[in-house]
């Protein structure tokens, strides 16, 4: 199946004090000191309930048989509502707790598709324009700014063509105070500094990009990327469950457990189970499937020209490569056979869980899939899940089609980028 990855990773922090940042007291605290734990639910008690449906359990339960990983959550979805949903496997490898539909998934770089989202709902507000500049938005730096780094764009930012790098050392800006003092920092250390490629040249994935534009977030609302996105976004479209870092009490098995690529369950769950809190416009946000199902149907509506949360121009710039390739606003924009025309897809991982979606507005489809762990076993489990999802709702004979990633030796490289990831 002919189906196209990216690589993602996920990463985190650093901040100066700074008069118009607003600060949260004990907001996204790394503090996770556990809890009572409750006897295991089967998720009924979630604000939006999906039933567990035969067909997907049947359609999952080989494949995740097939490599190992502990379990799969699955949604299809059209332009009006979910169409099917089911989840299999256990919460953690070793236990005999069942995952349930109604689970909670963290969902690593998907967060960037909302991110995107949440800007474009400011630039239709005037807030600012997709062609305003770091100088325009950083006036303060003026003096300090690399020359190049002048004219970057906040299109540029978020279709990762800002020449900047993919990761910092997230954790080094911790002791800077509160997040969006940190994300001033990232801010002031990434516009500063020479950038790693020259901006405007080509494509490159990069996670500090994406913290970067929540730095303008918070500069142009003075307030949180949390609480803007929670009120722009989470909030209108009814996804009540969403939240950052990692999910469940610590030490209970009352959400799905992350595991690392080799099966192995991590070492201890919980909100602090994460990359650093300062990467959450990259990559930290989590929520049910239903919810994040709430998500992208609105995106497939948008990408159909349906009434939705955004204007249709600001979802034609979000699913719209700008420059060329095939990175558009937090979405890869590819054409796919099996699509009718252009697929939206995108993957998430912050190594120890993983998370895809495929949009074909054409087919007026979406697929999602969750897993609880990380790594290569998570990547080919999640696109045989897809292509399953297709061959079943679609009809759609993919057989001489490869899920593949966009470029030759792309698994590798995201492989060798585990140096830099952090939780």
């Amino acid at each position: 199946m002919e189906l196209l990855r990216q690589k993602t990773v996920a990463s985190g922090g650093v901040v100066y004090a700074i008069a118009w940042v607003w600060c949260v007291a004990g907001a996204l605290s790394a503090v996770d000191p556990g809890g009572t734990c409750a006897a295991p639910s089967d998720g009924s008690g979630a604000v939006a309930t999906l039933r567990n449906e035969t067909p997907v359990v049947n359609l999952l339960e080989p494949i995740r048989q097939k490599y190992g990983v502990p379990a799969i959550c699955a949604a299809v979805v059209n332009s009006e509502r979910i169409i099917a949903g089911g989840a299999v496997g256990v919460r953690k490898h070793g236990t005999d707790i069942p995952v349930t539909v109604n689970d909670i998934w963290h969902l690593g770089s998907e967060t960037k598709a909302m991110t995107a989202a949440l800007i474009g709902r400011l630039v239709e507000r005037g807030q600012r324009r997709w062609d305003s500049t770091m100088a325009e938005i950083f006036p303060e730096w003026a003096d300090e700014m690399q020359p190049e780094m002048k004219d970057v764009t906040i299109l540029q930012l978020l279709s990762h063509w800002a020449g900047l790098v993919e990761n910092v050392q997230w954790h080094q800006f911790a002791q800077h105070g509160c997040l969006s003092q940190q994300r001033y920092a990232v801010a002031k250390k990434l516009l500063t500094e020479q950038p790693k490629y020259p901006p405007g040249t080509g494509g490159h994935y990069s996670n500090a990009g994406y913290v970067l534009a929540g730095a303008v977030v918070e500069k142009i609302t003075a307030d949180t990327w949390e609480k803007q996105i929670a009120a722009l976004l989470f909030e209108p479209l009814g996804m009540a469950s969403a939240g950052f870092g990692g999910v469940g009490t610590a030490g209970c098995i009352d959400q799905p457990w992350g595991h690392y690529e080799d099966g192995r369950p991590v070492e201890r769950n919980g909100p602090a189970m994460d990359n650093p809190p300062v990467l959450g416009p990259a990559g930290r946000v989590h929520c049910t499937i239903s919810d994040w199902a709430a998500f992208v149907i609105d995106q497939l509506r948008g990408a159909q020209g349906k009434a939705a949360l955004l204007e249709p121009k600001t979802y034609q710039r979000l699913h719209q490569p700008p420059f060329g390739d095939v990175y558009a606003l937090g979405w890869l924009a590819v054409p796919r056979n099996w699509a009718d025309g252009t697929a939206l897809t995108h993957s998430g991982s912050n190594t120890m869980n993983y998370a895809t979606v495929w949009i074909a507005p054409n087919r007026d489809f979406a697929a999602l899939v969750c897993i609880n762990q990380g790594g290569q076993a998570a990547f080919k489990d999640s696109d045989e899940a897809v292509g399953a999802l297709i061959g079943a709702f679609l009809n759609t004979r993919l057989e001489n089609e490869e899920l593949k990633m966009e470029e030759e030796g792309r698994i590798e490289e995201s492989r060798k980028s585990k140096e830099n990831e952090e939780y």
